[in-house]
């Protein structure tokens, strides 16, 4: 079983960066695909090798996800915040098919955190 643990979240006001972390403990979880997830809004995933990454439209050139499997920590860098993107962030875990593989749906991740609040202000 992987346990996923999301920090980070805040308030902040619009055209700031935050930055959202996922730590995971459990079986192997270097060989996990993570994503990040937004009130049940795909946002970004990475696969278990870390080179192969996907990003939600709305996020592309603003939000980068990436990963340091030595500290099992999955990043979400958000930069040039907009109110639009205020929620609760939420990590996904699942076994991944290969090191190249990413996930971009809710039901193809297996393991869940508990979510970080993110508020953005104009």
């Amino acid at each position: 079983q992987v346990q996923l643990v999301e920090s980070g979240g805040g308030s902040v006001q619009a055209g700031a960066s935050l930055r959202l972390s996922c730590e995971a403990s459990g079986p192997t979880p270097t060989t996990y695909a993570m994503g990040w997830f937004r009130q049940r809004e795909f946002v970004a995933s990475t696969s278990w090798g870390g080179a192969s990454t996907d990003y939600a439209d709305s996020v592309k050139g603003r939000f980068t996800i990436s990963r340091d499997n030595a500290s099992n920590t999955v990043y979400l860098q958000m930069n040039t915040v907009k109110p639009e993107d205020t929620a609760a962030y939420y990590c996904a875990a699942r076994q991944g098919a290969n090191s190249r593989t990413y996930y971009v749906t809710e039901r193809a991740y297996d393991y869940w955190g508990q979510g970080t609040q993110v508020t953005v202000s104009s």
